[in-house]
């Protein structure tokens, strides 16, 4: 079903499969990419055109995600798409705020839910000054959750705190788990580790208190591990979950609670030929929020 791209947001998944060091389930970086390629898999446009057996109607507003290796994505003014794997989206909703939603803020918002906090926990998130960080940190505390972010560079705190965190840790100059320790008492019900790096992995375990869960989100290349003992996760009882997007009911409860302003995607919208710049930005880890590329007016 071709569409019109209006808006994409670039994700750090975007980057990995331009330089090729997205993982498969194996850990093993995915070699079976499509050829030439045209990446992008949060864009949100208008249907301009029906295959012979769809019965919606044309104009309507969509949002799409691709698998991104062996098929073309959204960096494109056109798109033919899989009517099955398309998410209907209200007419009202701005899509230069939504697009993140569909994978980053469904992924974030299903961390959260996995997290299974009450209100008044305490849960981390480790590299919340991120894309998808900064909108768990904010599903977190519609949850009613309380929020310690971990990040480090220029004006993180005062952007973290500004979501609604209660603490914010800078890595860079203090210790996290000391810190997450002294913050929580007892250690932090819950911890999503965001950020795609193998040193937010290794210790995460130590933020948590007993009976406390861990939630896996980002995806390092290589094959790094957690670094917790066994008779730690044992003892302690502590759950291990891992989170990749989510269902379609799930993705419309995080649509909603974006659209009725509960959570508010923190977005810079750019021209799409500053996508090389972008994907700079990025490797340096000098963005935050999300970067939204205006493809068509």
């Amino acid at each position: 079903m071709p569409s019109l791209s209006k808006t994409q947001s670039n994700t750090p998944t975007d980057l990995h499969t331009k330089s090729g060091t997205a993982a498969g389930p194996d850990g093993n970086p995915i070699t079976k990419i499509k050829l030439p390629h045209v990446g992008g898999h949060e864009g949100i446009g208008r249907v301009v055109a029906l295959g012979p057996d769809i019965t919606h109607a044309a104009g309507l507003k969509v949002g799409g995600t691709n698998h991104l290796h062996h098929e073309d994505g959204s960096f494109q003014q056109y798109i033919a798409l899989d009517a099955d794997y398309l998410t209907v989206l209200p007419d009202d909703v701005d899509p230069k705020v939504m697009g993140p939603v569909l994978c980053a803020g469904l992924t974030a918002y299903k961390a959260v839910l996995n997290a299974n906090v009450r209100p008044g926990n305490w849960l981390v998130v480790i590299g919340a000054g991120g894309g998808l960080e900064h909108l768990a940190v904010q599903y977190a505390r519609a949850q009613g959750a309380l929020v310690v972010g971990v990040d480090a560079g220029p004006g993180k705190g005062d952007f973290i705190k500004g979501l609604g965190a209660q603490e914010f840790i800078d890595f860079a100059t203090e210790d996290p788990i000391k810190r997450v320790q002294e913050i929580t008492g007892l250690g932090a019900h819950a911890a999503v580790v965001t950020a795609g790096s193998a040193k937010a992995f290794a210790n995460a375990c130590d933020m948590l208190r007993v009976g406390g869960t861990l939630g896996c989100v980002g995806i390092p290349p290589g094959r790094p591990s957690l670094e917790t003992p066994i008779c730690t996760i044992v003892i302690k009882g502590l759950r291990i979950t891992g989170n990749l997007v989510g269902s379609l009911k799930e993705c419309m409860e995080a649509v909603d609670m974006v659209r009725r302003g509960i959570v508010k995607p923190v977005v810079k919208v750019r021209p799409f030929k500053d996508l090389p710049r972008v994907y700079e930005e990025m490797e340096k880890g000098d963005i935050s929020g999300r970067i939204v590329l205006q493809i068509t007016e």
